[in-house]
Order: C-alpha cells, then sequence, then structure tokens
C-alpha cells in the first residue's frame, strides 16, 4: 500500500513539474485543462498533442520536454522540493484570491500550477501572518533604513516578511527580518539555481535558512522583466499585505501594489521627502486613496495582525505645561503677555471673561505658576 501511495505522488509530482515547465506562467488554459481532468491526464494530452486551441499555443514550444524521477532528486540534492496543490503545506487560502480575480475576468491572476522551494518552512505557516515589503532597486539610505528597520520589528513579532530578494529595498527587508532570527521568504522572477541577483547567493542562502526561497519556474529558467511582473502577483497573493517603501511613479513596486489591489488586499505606502523622485509613486498613491499611510512597524502590523488585538500603539505627544487649563482660566492665560502687565479689566475685555472671574482666577494662575503681579498689573508667569 505504501509502494503504491509513494508511486501515485510520484506521477502526480511528475506531471506538476512537466505542467510547470511545459507553458510559461501565468498558463490560464492549461490551468482549466488541469481544474478539468487533473494533473496526470492533462500531462499526458499535452505530451501527445491531444490538445487544442489556447493549451495548444501555451504549450506547443516545449511540449516534448521530459521530467524524471532523476530530476526531482537531482533538485532536491541542491536543496529544492516541488510543493504542488495537493500537497498540505499548499496555501490554499491566500491564493484563492489569484482563482477569484481570474474568475472575474483579470488578465494574468491565474494560480501557480506548483512552486518549487528551497528552505526548511512550511509554506502553509509561513503565510498565516505575513506583509510583502517591496520598493526601489535604487533606493535612498532613508528607504533602506525604514525597510530594515520595520522588518526587523514585524519578523520579531512573528510576522514573515515577503520580498523580491532584489537590490535595494527587497534585500533590506530581508535583512531587517534575518536580524531578527525571523521568517523571511523570496519570490523570484526565474529558476531557484539561477543565481540572480547577482551578489545575492549569500543572502538567499541564509533566507532558506530562515524561511524559503520560491520560484514558480523550473530549473534553468534565466531571469527575465516579464518573469518578474508575473512573480508579482504571487508577492502580493501571498501575504495579507504590500507594503510599499519606496517607489517611483512607474516602477515594480506598483505593479505589485496594484496586484495587490486587484486581489483585495491591504495596500500601505511610506510618505518621504516631497522633492524625491524615489517616493513619488508612494505619494501618488496615497494622495489617489489607492494606499494608506503608514509611518511606524507598528501600523504595518495592525493592517496584517489579529483584529483587535494587533492594534498599533498611540504615538506619545509632546505636552504643554498649560495642558491642564480649561475654560476660562485658560482664555485668561491667553490674555497676559510674558512682559507687559494688564489690569484686571483689561484681561476681562480681552479674554471675554467678567472681570470678578479674572479677579479670582488670576491668583489661583499665580499659585499654579502661570502669572505673576507687577508693577503695571498681571502678566504671565516667567517660568511658565
Amino acid at each position: 500500500m505504501n509502494e503504491e501511495t509513494d508511486a501515485g505522488d510520484l506521477e502526480l509530482r511528475l506531471a506538476r513539474a512537466y505542467l510547470l515547465g511545459v507553458a510559461e506562467p501565468p498558463a490560464a488554459a492549461l490551468a482549466e485543462l488541469i481544474a478539468a481532468c487533473g494533473p496526470v491526464t492533462a500531462a499526458n494530452r499535452v505530451r501527445e498533442g491531444d490538445v487544442s486551441g489556447a493549451v495548444a499555443e501555451e504549450t506547443a514550444a516545449r511540449r516534448d520536454r521530459v521530467v524524471t524521477a532523476g530530476d526531482l532528486a537531482a533538485a532536491a540534492e541542491n536543496g529544492a522540493r516541488l510543493i504542488i496543490p495537493e500537497d498540505d503545506e499548499w496555501p490554499a487560502w491566500p491564493l484563492l484570491s489569484l482563482s477569484v480575480a481570474a474568475g472575474r475576468g483579470v488578465a494574468g491572476m491565474t494560480a501557480p500550477l506548483a512552486l518549487w522551494a528551497s528552505g526548511g518552512g512550511r509554506l502553509n505557516h509561513v503565510v498565516e501572518r505575513a506583509v510583502t515589503m517591496v520598493g526601489a532597486r535604487a533606493a535612498t539610505g532613508y528607504g533602506d533604513h525604514i525597510a530594515a528597520d520595520w522588518a526587523y520589528s514585524l519578523a520579531a513579532e512573528g510576522v514573515t516578511v515577503f520580498s523580491g530578494a532584489a537590490y535595494g529595498i527587497d534585500a533590506a527587508a530581508h535583512r531587517g527580518a534575518l536580524a531578527a532570527e525571523g521568517a523571511t521568504v523570496a519570490v523570484l522572477g526565474c529558476a531557484l539555481d539561477a543565481g540572480y541577483p547577482a551578489g545575492h547567493d549569500a543572502l538567499l542562502n541564509r533566507i532558506a535558512d530562515r524561511g524559503l526561497v520560491l520560484s514558480e519556474y523550473p530549473p534553468g529558467t534565466p531571469p527575465a522583466r516579464h518573469r518578474f511582473l508575473v512573480r508579482n502577483r504571487l508577492l502580493s497573493a501571498l501575504s495579507a499585505a504590500t507594503a510599499v517603501v519606496e517607489a517611483d511613479v512607474r516602477s515594480g513596486a506598483r505593479n505589485t501594489a496594484n496586484t495587490a489591489a486587484m486581489l483585495g488586499k491591504v495596500v500601505l505606502a511610506v510618505p518621504g521627502p516631497i522633492t524625491s523622485r524615489t517616493s513619488a509613486g508612494c505619494h501618488e498613491m496615497i494622495r489617489a486613496q489607492r494606499a494608506t499611510l503608514v509611518t511606524s512597524a507598528d501600523e504595518v502590523l495592525e493592517a496584517v495582525g489579529a483584529l483587535g488585538v494587533d492594534l498599533a500603539r498611540e504615538k506619545p505627544r509632546p505636552e504643554r505645561p498649560t495642558d491642564g487649563l480649561t475654560g476660562q482660566a485658560m482664555k485668561v492665560h491667553e490674555a497676559l503677555q510674558a512682559r507687559k502687565g494688564k489690569s484686571v479689566e483689561q484681561v476681562a475685555v480681552e479674554s471675554g471673561v467678567p472681570a470678578s472671574k479674572v479677579r479670582a482666577l488670576l491668583p489661583a494662575l499665580e499659585m499654579e505658576g502661570f502669572s505673576e503681579r507687577c508693577e503695571s498689573g498681571w502678566r504671565r508667569a516667567r517660568s511658565a
């Protein structure tokens, strides 16, 4: 029985691996075929050319590719595994947003057929409480600081930080989460073994140690601009919210945020200097009410955390000595000057408080250190 189960699982996994590589994601027609007849039958039909229309168009260039058990074993030797929808760790609930969007006719929102993964984290666990942090590759020092600092705080609270492992904001977010010894996930627009971005091998290894590196592209797939745009839908779907730290008016980060909005996810944006081009995209989203302004990690946590539990702490407000004064006492105090004294009658006229009340309030304010007598009448106490 166990051998039959293992054989069935291998057949299913090989079919998914073949289908994942036979068409360039997102393959909407192929996904419909799989939903109709199952992955094993769909794989056999594609191999044999027993498909037509859109499915044939999506698979014609690659249907002769071969995927064997040896390929899966070789991937495993390199630390990679294939996660398929039939696995317990498949994140069905977050990815449902893609299926819903596709059902509404939104192009390019097909859910992945499977995902290649590197790392010890379980995908269904890391998506439970997650936020995507994205931004400019040519980030400023301000953006790098915000991304790293907030990612550290979020990871320390048990939130998984998703990003794309690119230079700039992405890398800062991953490093911040790693510094807090929290979970972080990188979603790539190329194969796990593509060695991209160049120079981030060590970072990707650290991410795999603490979380996961994901891709829907089979081994050997090189990076390409369109693949990063396709990848962005996964960054948007797998987390509860997308926070844009820095972004130009036209950027990949803006694309991720727009996709998140289409999927019904929370979109957050960090304000920056109004003269900074790398914050122009954030400001435009906030102004157009396509993103919620956030100014702290606590406010991001509030967006992705438990209702009524992870509320942002109220920020301390600067206190003034006169905060305790109210009503007529405040009016009398505001009528006083710091240098020149005024008579009771003058204070009454300027404050609108009856003179009899002013005569009672001025000594009381003096006792509290807010007023003092002088040769010309009453003035504000110098200590206040």
